[in-house]
């Protein structure tokens, strides 16, 4: 999407220059004024000797037989049978990629497509959505400070979201919605709408965070923090790493200290070091006491230590008690990644003395290591089913949202399962890393647009007040897509192509 589109766009009262041969597309509120051999301002229909014509071929996706398990068994019959599953073994699955839309909103969905399974007929409604109302959530799975909580994300220095309430192991943000994409300036509008287009698409999105990080996002891909590519995601707090390794450190050294920005441990005051006998160390961390053993606010938020600004761990330590501590007495201290560790012997003032890594302790924090997943950027499409999509499955719109509330009909967006939210309307999620590759796509009204399907029985189609007269069956919709240009898709292949980070 450019400021300078390939197209004239125009309001209903522009018209074109006199003598122009141009066509007018109504496939989103642009109406754009197209000449011949150009694209729209949408880059996806075009002016072909006179015709619209959708650029994008229409995808199918085909079930494979090799990973897949059967819903239904062969000669299995009726609707009770069917467990939601829209994609069955060996059957192919239209979806709304390269369909086209509803817009104006009164016409019915571009494909409704007639399918039987198990002896059942089935309507899948598939239609391309205009979403100015939509988002994406981000999943960053690191320790790092990315910025503070309802700090502005910013792409080319436009606001775009906000950083939202942390998760274990995970930073997370809010990104796009109605307000940055109408609510704000035409350049803050435009600028959401690429970044959300390029990171649905798991294309990389530079972004800055108001007081915070640098950060570059790619859908199921490592995320890059100041520089930094992620290679892991903690293995849980501090307090959860002492209890998950204190039998490996039992027996090998006299305390432990998990250094974390949310909640540090303790070994010898943790209620696992107390049931294994363990002997108070006099040990005295800086920071808020919470229950024995766990320490909130040792340092302050950062890109070091536990996501702490600790580069040198002794600095959250005041001094030993000496009723309880001894000269010899040894402490490992180590990250909840195991990226950073340290170990000390207590010399005869008590005070901590580096000293080599013991081999058995260093395979315990290799260990913190191995149980670390991949760091993975997740994002999450979400929008809103309004009016212009439920007209087009249905004349009487309130009826499709009751079939889906009660889980008569089935959403996906590019086959992909969507998660609902509950409450009024249709609300939905879905992982980007499910769907097949280049499903969305713009218009610069802004708004993003989506793939999305409804699929449920054909009587439960009818009984909704559907446009059964739009029905068509489908191999005559794979026929006629096949010569403008199919494009055909493995089921299940999305996630497992993608490039995954790595721990190292």
């Amino acid at each position: 999407m450019t400021d300078t589109p390939s197209s004239e766009s125009a309001s209903p009262e522009i018209l074109p220059p006199p003598g122009a041969e141009k066509i007018r597309c109504d496939a989103c509120p642009v109406l754009c004024y197209i000449a011949d051999g150009r694209t729209g301002a949408c880059d996806r229909y075009a002016n072909r000797h006179g015709e619209l014509v959708r650029l994008d071929p229409l995808t199918i996706i085909k079930a494979g037989t090799d990973k897949l398990v059967p819903f239904l068994p062969e000669g299995a019959g009726g609707p009770d049978d069917w467990d939601g599953d829209v994609l069955g073994n060996g059957r192919t699955f239209v979806t709304a990629i390269g369909a086209g839309t509803t817009y104006p909103d009164y016409k019915p969905a571009p494909f409704i497509i007639s399918q039987p399974l198990g002896g059942e007929d089935m309507v899948t409604v598939v239609t391309e959505g205009i979403f100015s109302y939509c988002g994406a959530k981000v999943k960053i799975d690191t320790d790092r400070h990315i910025g503070p909580e309802r700090a502005f994300v910013r792409v080319a220095g436009e606001p775009i979201g906000h950083v939202t309430t942390g998760e274990y192991g995970s930073k997370m943000l809010s990104l796009g919605g109605v307000e940055h994409l109408t609510g704000g300036t035409k350049k803050e509008g435009r600028v959401t709408c690429e970044a959300l287009l390029s990171l649905c698409n798991r294309e990389p999105v530079e972004m800055s965070v108001d007081d915070g990080a640098e950060l570059v996002i790619t859908a199921g891909e490592a995320p890059i923090v100041n520089g930094v590519t992620e290679a892991r995601m903690r293995v849980g707090c501090g307090s959860a790493t002492i209890g998950m390794f204190a039998m490996q450190w039992h027996g090998l050294v006299d305390e432990v200290v998990v250094v974390d920005d949310h909640i540090t441990g303790v070994l010898s005051e943790h209620q696992s070091g107390r049931l294994l006998g363990m002997e108070p160390s006099g040990i005295r961390i800086k920071g808020r006491r919470s229950t024995p053993g766990r320490y909130f606010q040792v340092a302050d938020p950062g890109t070091d230590w536990g996501g702490t600004n600790v580069t040198d761990p002794l600095s959250i330590l005041g001094p030993f008690d000496p009723r309880r501590a001894r000269p010899g007495m040894t402490l490992l201290m180590v990250s909840t990644t195991g990226e950073q560790w340290a170990y000390f012997v207590l010399d005869e003032g008590l005070v901590p003395q580096p000293a080599p890594l013991p081999g058995p302790l260093h395979a315990v924090v290799e260990r913190i290591a191995e149980n670390c997943e991949p760091a993975v950027a997740s994002v999450l499409f979400m929008g809103g089913a309004g009016g212009s999509l439920r007209a087009g499955v249905t004349q009487n719109p309130i009826a499709l949202t009751r079939s889906v509330r009660d889980a008569l009909t089935r959403v996906t967006c590019g086959g992909a399962p969507a998660y609902l939210w509950p409450g009024g309307g249709i609300t939905f999620m879905v992982d980007v890393m499910d769907m097949p590759t280049n499903a969305f796509g713009s218009v610069p009204t802004p708004a993003l647009v989506a793939p999305i399907e409804f699929t449920m029985s054909a009587a439960d189609y009818a009984a909704l007040g559907g446009h059964v007269d739009e029905v068509r069956d489908m191999a005559d919709v794979i026929r006629e897509a096949e010569a403008k240009g199919l494009r055909t898709v493995p089921n299940g292949t999305s996630r497992s192509a993608s490039k995954r980070g790595k721990a190292a």
